[in-house]
């Protein structure tokens, strides 16, 4: 069982790259080894990466039961801090809905707290503002929960900058987690510049689109993607956004190439380069993705590369330049 850090400015404790365990929940992603989980997150915090993000929906609980048994191979010491969320809750079917009721929140803590076997939480976050009608209501329960120590941090996932300036007379917000990526870019246009403006750590989720800016996702390979991975339906992976993402990853590939880093590494670095971003959330399915990932971190690139990329984006809808969908798709 780990215990409550001191509390701090959640900024000044997390490094810039962290581990993403929705994978790890086994649903939605294909095929997995719970194994290859377990030890990732176990050598995790050896390349630097001492944060873990999860969450209960992740396979319905699988997700924090595998971290949970990464954490107890590690000594208290090593142990990376630990998020995760709640609101989103399943029924007998599996079948998962919104809910912000103080009471079911308590017991999805008590639930999540078991299942990562530790006493307390470091950031703990609502998932989704839904029902939005009750995030006063789960908001205030967050506070309660830091209040009484079985939380260090509480944040947001998913807000929007008005439903933030809702709860915030209720309790600070620790921490705010939006997507962002080359190609979903929608938080530049208000969350990022609030964040920034209200000194809220920000963790951005799915830097790399589902793996789709990874170098490593083909239209060979996204088009064998089994039945059941929601990848099969997600826009960017299918036309017309999916020649455009595509060379967008072959200009990361050239860029990249020229000074060593791999695609996903550019993708990362590019959205690490925005001030307001506190951290990335990064998919991490093995041990041998973990020191790829965390040298995302360091990866610097001259202003004329990082003007390259941003050329090829276009900022007025967030995609990337239909001119060029045509240069290097494969």
């Amino acid at each position: 069982m780990t215990t409550c850090r001191p509390a701090g400015d959640l900024s000044g404790q997390i490094n810039a790259i962290g581990y993403g365990a929705w994978a790890a929940g086994g649903a939605e992603w294909g095929p997995h080894s719970d194994a290859a989980f377990v030890e990732a997150i176990r050598r995790a915090p050896e390349h630097g990466i001492n944060w873990i993000d999860t969450a209960p929906s992740y396979g319905l609980g699988h997700s924090e039961e595998v971290v949970g048994a990464a954490l107890a191979a590690l000594k208290p010491d090593d142990r990376p801090l630990i998020f995760t969320k709640c609101s989103r809750v399943w029924d007998g079917r599996g079948r998962i809905t919104g809910c912000l009721r103080r009471t079911s929140i308590r017991r999805e803590c008590e639930s999540s707290l078991r299942r990562l076997r530790v006493d307390a939480i470091d950031l703990y976050q609502i998932h989704q503002p839904d029902p939005e009608r009750d995030i006063e209501e789960g908001w205030a329960a967050l506070s309660e929960l830091q209040a009484e120590g079985k939380v260090r941090w509480i944040g947001v996932s998913n807000f929007s900058v008005a439903q933030m300036t809702r709860i915030q007379p209720i309790a600070d917000i620790d921490a705010a987690q939006p997507e962002y990526s080359l190609v979903r870019r929608g938080a530049e246009r208000t969350i990022l510049p609030f964040c920034a403006e209200q000194r809220i750590p920000t963790i951005v989720w799915s830097p790399l689109m589902r793996g789709l800016l990874s170098g490593r996702m083909t239209r060979s390979r996204i088009d064998g993607l089994p039945s059941d991975d929601t990848r099969r339906v997600e826009p960017e992976f299918v036309e017309p956004k999916l020649s455009q993402n595509l060379a967008l990853v072959h200009l990361l590939d050239e860029i990249g190439s020229e000074h060593g880093y791999s695609p996903a590494q550019v993708a990362l670095a590019w959205v690490l380069r925005h001030p307001a971003v506190t951290g990335a959330i990064v998919g991490i399915r093995g041990p041998n993705d973990i020191q790829s990932a965390a040298d995302a971190a360091e990866v610097t690139l001259s202003p004329q590369a990082w003007a390259t990329i941003d050329r090829f984006i276009d900022p007025a809808i967030g995609g990337v330049r239909a001119a060029a969908s045509s240069r290097g798709a494969h």
